[in-house]
């Protein structure tokens, strides 16, 4: 299908696709790959060598996507797992390669194993995929802002409204690169 070369990517035309704005293919004014899919002769017009989806995962979308909360899963307005290998074997016999942005540091807080965590709790196995920090105050049930202050200095009263709702008691949490 493609040739054996590993630094194709040097000299191609990557065009980068946001699947919610790009194209809506059904009609309900959400982009989705049914809509990519259509445009696809136009992106073999316009000399595109490779696609790159931002993620397209399940998520409750308060990043943008970037909150993934089921990598093995397209977000239902988006489309479904075949309409993806679709999209994808057909992209391919008209030339296009594609590329899927992994981001496995950005789990929602709607993941199994985030939720699995916080049930768990400090020292399990569920928790050890994560890095969690304390909350401030006495009782560390205040969200971090990012090491703003968040209860003396010009930013404590407005970084209190800003993180207020957030679970309580943990601001910080990062997946691990490797999951234990």
């Amino acid at each position: 299908m493609f040739a054996d070369d590993t630094s194709w990517w040097r000299r191609a035309v990557i065009y980068e696709i946001y699947p919610r704005s790009f194209a809506d293919g059904d009609g309900d004014g959400i982009g989705d790959l049914a809509g990519v899919r259509a445009a696809l002769p136009y992106l073999v017009k316009l000399g595109v060598d490779a696609i790159w989806f931002t993620p397209w995962y399940a998520s409750p979308l308060i990043d943008g996507g970037y909150d993934v909360a089921d990598y093995r899963a397209i977000h239902p307005d988006l489309g479904t797992l075949e309409e993806a290998e679709l999209l994808i074997a057909e992209a391919a016999t008209l030339g296009i390669r594609t590329i899927i942005d992994v981001v496995p540091n950005h789990v929602s807080s709607a993941h199994r194993w985030f939720r699995e965590a916080l049930e768990a709790g400090p020292g399990s196995a569920a928790r050890g995929r994560f890095w969690f920090r304390d909350g401030a105050g006495d009782d560390g049930g205040i969200p971090r802002t990012g090491g703003r202050p968040t209860s003396t200095g010009r930013h404590g009263p407005a970084s209190r409204r800003r993180t207020a709702g957030r679970a309580s008691g943990i601001s910080t949490c990062s997946h691990r690169s490797s999951p234990t």
